[in-house]
């Protein structure tokens, strides 16, 4: 069994090239949606109105989404209340058995999480295009900055990864580019 982990810049297309790679024949994991998973679940809201000490129990991520832009410090406290969540449905669907595994996690290097993979693949993107699909997608320029500060240079996290494949173009060459690596691979 081949375990790979796809990492990325913010908006550089690391959820496409996830899909591309799994082609709906292997599992994959996706970090941003077991995150998105966990604002709807009771508890976790419980621990983000009592960490937050927010005071309407409505439409928490919009909130904590204004909390990030007051103070970038509190991407972090965030971050340490989501990252053990994530970690545990992580090493869960590690146990899973197939010729091969899929895990998206943006910030697989910043959190040091290598040691789990038998290859990690960074998807890059030039920032102007980044910002740009990030924007497209509804979310604005100052979370950009925030998010986009938050991760490691592109240098760092091509230099950790075993492999990169860069998002600039067409969604063909895109394809192709992921084409390539699975033949080697699968």
């Amino acid at each position: 069994m081949k375990i790979i982990g796809i990492t990325g810049s913010i908006a550089s297309g690391k959820t496409t090239v996830a899909h591309l790679m799994a082609k709906k024949k292997y599992p994959l994991f996706s970090a941003d949606i077991v995150v998105s998973n966990l604002y709807k679940k009771k508890k976790f809201n419980e621990i983000l109105i009592k960490k937050f000490k927010l005071n309407n129990k409505k439409k928490i991520k919009h909130q904590i989404k204004l909390i990030l832009k007051e103070n970038k410090n509190n991407l972090y406290k965030l971050e340490s209340i989501v990252h053990p969540f994530v970690r545990k449905e992580m090493i869960n669907f590690l146990k899973k058995k197939s010729k091969m595994l899929f895990l998206e996690i943006p910030l697989l290097v910043e959190s040091k999480l290598n040691k789990y993979f038998d290859k990690v693949i960074f998807v890059g993107a030039n920032k102007k295009l980044r910002f740009e699909r990030y924007i497209k997608k509804g979310g604005n320029k100052k979370m950009f900055r925030l998010l986009d500060r938050r991760q490691l240079s592109t240098a760092v996290k091509k230099n950790t990864c075993d492999f990169t494949i860069e998002n600039n173009y067409s969604l063909v060459m895109l394809k192709r580019n992921v084409k390539n690596f699975i033949k080697k691979y699968e």
